[in-house]
């Protein structure tokens, strides 16, 4: 990217967010900070009013407007093909935003542009394999990013799988991911005083609250699942499976907390790490005659119980 291109984009970047910081500019363009330094001076120089704090960032003044942005073809096409996305794995709600989002896009393109993307609309599509559930989220995610970003506590009526109940509860959310097709929603449970991991499609009712939790201190989504993670007894597991059967396990290896493999002679050998032994070992039976298990030797000795019942029930 050359000069002029990387400081218009610097810009771009300074007016979709009321405070960027040095290292982030840096890090997007592959810069030093000097020139950030430099780069910056020159908008200012331009006349950009852009504020500059230490160790917070920058910001353009309150006030400031600037034209309307230009999207270029390629971002245009982006754009829809993140609406095939969108549609397929959000909620109505979700999708109805989006979609008047695109509206505005596609007002400000050149014909060309706009030619293009009717041309293309039709020829982009994203499939679910069999297994890849409908989000079926009763329009929720929009009420909870709008609680997230108000800071209002939120009460949902929510049925536990695991106690097969419906309970009452009163959160205060953090964060949305998406995960194996469902929706889920991390929030600090006021009933269980600790965090929880709430499947959005089983919130069978959502009240927003006059009440706020501005003075709570949570930590951000990506925190809060790294840390999950660290905590989890995760077990390495090793096993070799025969080439001929590899390709059928690319979907599936996923799910098993798959890591690495590598080739030996006529076989895969792959690692992974998994939360459940119980869980992998009746995996690893779907294809067990064309694999072998390399460690722990708890999976082997599970697999064997598991076989020796099996063979008892069909005697």
């Amino acid at each position: 990217m050359n000069r002029i291109d990387r400081i218009s984009a610097i810009l771009i970047q300074l007016q979709s967010r009321r405070v960027v910081k040095a290292g982030d500019i840096a890090e997007r363009f592959e810069i030093s900070l000097r020139t950030v330094y430099r780069d910056i001076k020159t908008l200012e120089e331009a006349g950009i009013p852009i504020i500059g704090e230490a160790g917070v960032g920058y910001s353009i003044m309150d006030g400031y407007r600037l034209p309307p942005v230009m999207f270029t073809r390629e971002e245009a096409t982006a754009f829809l093909t993140a609406e095939k996305f969108v549609e397929k794995l959000t909620d109505t709600s979700t999708m109805a935003q989006y979609q008047s989002a695109m509206y505005k896009v596609r007002a400000i393109l050149k014909s060309s542009e706009k030619d293009a993307l009717e041309n293309l609309d039709g020829s982009i599509e994203v499939l679910k394999s069999h297994s890849q559930k409908r989000a079926g989220n009763i329009d929720h995610i929009q009420t909870i990013l709008d609680c997230i970003v108000c800071k209002k506590i939120m009460c949902i009526d929510y049925f536990a799988a695991h106690s097969q109940e419906n309970t009452k509860r009163e959160v205060e959310p953090v964060g949305v991911f998406f995960l194996d097709s469902f929706w889920h929603l991390i929030a600090y449970c006021r009933l269980r005083n600790d965090y929880r991991d709430f499947r959005i499609d089983r919130i069978k009712k959502l009240l927003v609250t006059d009440k706020s939790y501005v003075n709570s201190k949570h930590p951000t989504l990506k925190d809060y699942i790294d840390k999950m993670a660290c905590e989890k007894q995760l077990e390495q597991v090793v096993i070799k499976v025969d080439k001929e059967i590899h390709s059928y396990l690319d979907h599936q290896k996923y799910y098993g907390g798959f890591v690495s493999e590598k080739t030996i002679g006529n076989k895969i050998e792959m690692t992974f790490l998994t939360i459940s032994l119980e869980g992998f070992a009746r995996w690893y039976m779907t294809f067990g005659d064309r694999a072998e298990i390399i460690k722990p030797d708890t999976l082997l000795h599970r697999v064997r119980e598991i076989t020796s019942t099996i063979a008892q029930k069909i005697k």
